[in-house]
């Protein structure tokens, strides 16, 4: 069974405070053109997307130097729905085992399109050390594995990109803004195959495939 874990790209979507709004509009339509266009307006790490190193190292990778093959990972879902607003995700979530991903379920798609949703759990910075260490790359159902800034910031959970930075300074590849993760099974392959930039980041159709 496949499962479709992947945002809808829309006009005025969810974004990372201070990117590009989304705009989706026509530019061709049948009444008067016979045919349909549409313009995309969007920043590199809209809706559900990867991060490439270079989206926070200077001199890291792009995601053009990627093969095809390593967008295709052995995945393990870690159960972290019980995890309240800006809780962290703590080294006893993260799992020792044969993968390509940690996938972290937060359950935090449920609120996509809502101001809550940027008061979501985050990876400590020290479970996002153990990540990097053991090679996986992550994947999330949140806006991002750091803890968002909003009002509702305070300093103790205001780690700036520390995940970011350990998991893509080790070349552990992230993918942010999942869903449906409750669809999967603990164990699955998933497959995020990013729109052919190469550049820091780029939206992603994330599919996982689970044994029925």
């Amino acid at each position: 069974m496949q499962v479709d874990l992947t945002h809808r790209i829309e006009t005025e979507m969810t974004v990372y405070p201070g990117d590009p709004p989304v705009c989706v509009e026509p530019h061709a339509v049948y009444d008067q053109d016979g045919y349909r266009v549409s313009v995309i307006q969007l920043g590199s790490h809209t809706g559900t997307h990867i991060d490439a190193p270079s989206h926070v190292l200077e001199e890291g990778r792009t995601l053009d130097t990627y093969a095809i093959e390593q967008f295709t990972f052995e995945a393990a879902r870690i159960d972290c729905t019980g995890l309240s607003d800006r809780e962290p995700i703590t080294v006893e979530n993260v799992p020792d085992d044969d993968i390509d991903l940690a996938l972290f379920w937060t359950g935090w798609s449920t609120h996509w399109g809502t101001e809550r949703y940027l008061d979501h759990p985050y990876l400590a910075p020290d479970a996002a050390a153990v990540c990097a260490e053991r090679g996986y790359a992550v994947g999330i159902d949140t806006l991002s594995p750091d803890p968002t800034r909003t009002q509702n910031s305070e300093e103790i959970d205001s780690t700036g990109l520390q995940a970011h930075h350990t998991l893509l300074g080790a070349d552990n590849l992230i993918i942010e803004n999942l869903r449906n993760l409750g669809e999967l099974s603990d164990r699955f392959e998933l497959r995020a195959y990013p729109v052919a930039l190469g550049g820091d980041g780029a939206p992603v159709r994330a599919v996982g495939t689970v044994d029925e």
